[in-house]
């Protein structure tokens, strides 16, 4: 499948979606929160003051909406509240390992104001018990949720509650650091305060020094340890962090400094991280090693899931660790770090809520993304871990990656990668899909691509429409069994490979 055309899949480097506005905005357009504010304690010494549903502003509606028809579709409620508290910054004591066993100890403090975007089926009955705070991302400068994106049909279908979370500064106020996208005009990848300045002017964020603490804050009032509750109704049995390339190394960062103090989540997913993790504060002593990994004296499960561009662009090869009965890595074939997923949801996302227009064509930018099983693996992945949470049930063990001695990926004839989870996408190929991307910019790199196999190849593999139906069951029934592919999504797979035209 080609990137599709148009600026608005541009704005969709790590998007996903977030919430809808109301209809009580002020005269002059200021959003007006739609419940009293309420200060309560997370914690001592941590206040906080929750305000909302909000509405209002000059657009009256939140950035980054779910496509329109969601809520109705799936009997979801979304909605925008304010946070407002005090924050502490870390600082190591003594050096930050390799092995992730930091001690930290309490810093310097500051006031914040973020925002957070709430979904939760509308009928309390149907809430599965886990709520999923998703450290938004700001690789491109803006706010974005790519989990989300990933996962929505798993989320909605299975009635988790989500929040997504305004951890960092950039998001909200903007400044240097973001992704260039070649060709995209500054307004595409604007922050908060700029997209509306209405809407978010009382947002202010001290600096990402504190997003940790902010972080553990939401998370408390996911666990509803709030009493002005944007889950009012919902009664948690396990909260999950999840975040996604940049924010995964946030959140290598926090399980390894932070987790083990504030002891606030359940489970962590991290989600396509690279060799390193984020700095814990703005000092060289707040520096992470290459190579760092995920500390092994946690008491909560951490999955993480890695695809080829994780090894093969952002060098995750030195942080690899052996699982253990707290940790466990799936390395997925046929994958990269963002994917024609990633811009699907972004243009479906993007149409509700972003101005920009039609004209940039991706595929002359960048060749045709990527358009492998990521999407479905992870969805097995958040399967999995609730599973691992919540029941004690540990997941599936990953094959690894097959690697040459010089950390380069190994392949195939088709040019598929060999080893790690397998899919049909893999091992009933009718393309070569790569986590190696146009490495004509950054941006390009992150999409891999994906290279139909020729007519002669096909032949060769699928001598009849059958062959090549049959090819794809076996894998998918096999990916099921091993507990890396859900049954919807198996049922999915086959049944576009009964509809293709592939064989004969």
């Amino acid at each position: 499948m080609s990137v599709r055309s148009g600026l608005v899949t541009l704005l969709v480097v790590l998007t996903a979606a977030c919430s809808s506005g109301g209809s009580d905005a002020a005269s002059d357009g200021t959003a007006q929160p739609s419940s009293t504010s309420t200060t309560v304690p997370l914690g001592p010494p941590v206040d906080v003051t929750i305000d909302g549903p909000v509405t209002g502003g000059k657009r009256d509606l939140p950035y980054n909406a779910m496509p329109e028809g969601f809520e109705d579709r799936y009997g979801y409620t979304e909605e925008e509240w304010f946070v407002s508290g005090e924050a502490t910054a870390f600082e190591p004591s003594g050096a930050l390992t390799d092995d992730g066993k930091w001690t930290v100890t309490p810093g310097t403090t500051a006031p914040y104001t973020t925002r957070i975007l709430v979904r939760h089926p509308k009928d309390a009955a149907d809430f599965n018990g886990v709520v999923l705070v998703e450290w938004n991302n700001v690789t491109a400068g803006r706010d974005s949720d790519p989990d989300f994106g990933f996962l929505h049909p798993e989320i909605l279908g299975q009635g988790y509650a989500y929040i997504g979370v305004s951890a960092q500064a950039i998001g909200i106020t903007g400044g240097d650091g973001r992704l260039e996208i070649p060709g995209v005009p500054p307004e595409a990848t604007d922050p908060l305060q700029v997209w509306d300045p209405e809407r978010y002017a009382s947002l202010s964020h001290p600096g990402d020094a504190y997003s940790y603490d902010i972080f553990s804050q939401i998370g408390a009032i996911a666990e509803g340890r709030a009493s002005t509750n944007p889950l009012e109704g919902f009664t948690p049995t396990a909260v999950i962090a999840l975040g996604e390339s940049q924010s995964a190394s946030r959140l290598v960062t926090y399980v390894d400094a932070v987790q083990p103090v504030a002891d606030t989540y359940d489970g962590v997913l991290i989600h396509s991280r690279g060799g390193g993790a984020a700095p814990l504060g703005d000092s060289p002593a707040g520096m992470p090693p290459t190579g760092t990994r995920v500390r092994t004296d946690l008491d909560i499960p951490v999955l993480v899931f890695e695809t080829e561009t994780d090894f093969s662009f952002l060098g995750f090869l030195p942080a690899r660790q052996p699982d253990t009965d707290r940790i466990a890595t799936w390395e997925v074939a046929g994958t990269a770090h963002a994917d024609q997923s990633t811009l699907d949801y972004g243009i479906a996302s993007g149409s509700r809520w972003s101005d920009a227009g039609a004209g940039i064509d991706l595929t002359a930018l960048c060749g045709p993304a990527n358009d492998g099983p990521q999407p479905e693996v992870a969805r097995a992945a958040l399967e999995a871990l609730r599973a691992w949470v919540v029941d004690g049930t540990p997941p599936p063990a990953s094959p690894d990656l097959m690697t040459a001695p010089d950390g380069a990926l190994l392949r195939d004839a088709d040019g598929n990668a060999r080893g790690g989870i397998r899919t049909p996408a893999v091992d009933a190929p009718v393309s070569s899909l790569t986590g190696v991307g146009n490495d004509s910019s950054v941006f390009c790199s992150l999409f891999g691509q994906e290279h139909p196999l020729s007519a002669g190849r096909l032949a060769e593999l699928y001598p009849t429409h059958t062959d090549y139906v049959e090819a794809v069951t076996t894998s998918a029934d096999a990916a099921v069994a091993s507990g890396f592919l859900l049954e919807v999504d198996r049922d999915a797979i086959v049944d576009e490979a009964e509809r293709s035209s592939v064989g004969g």
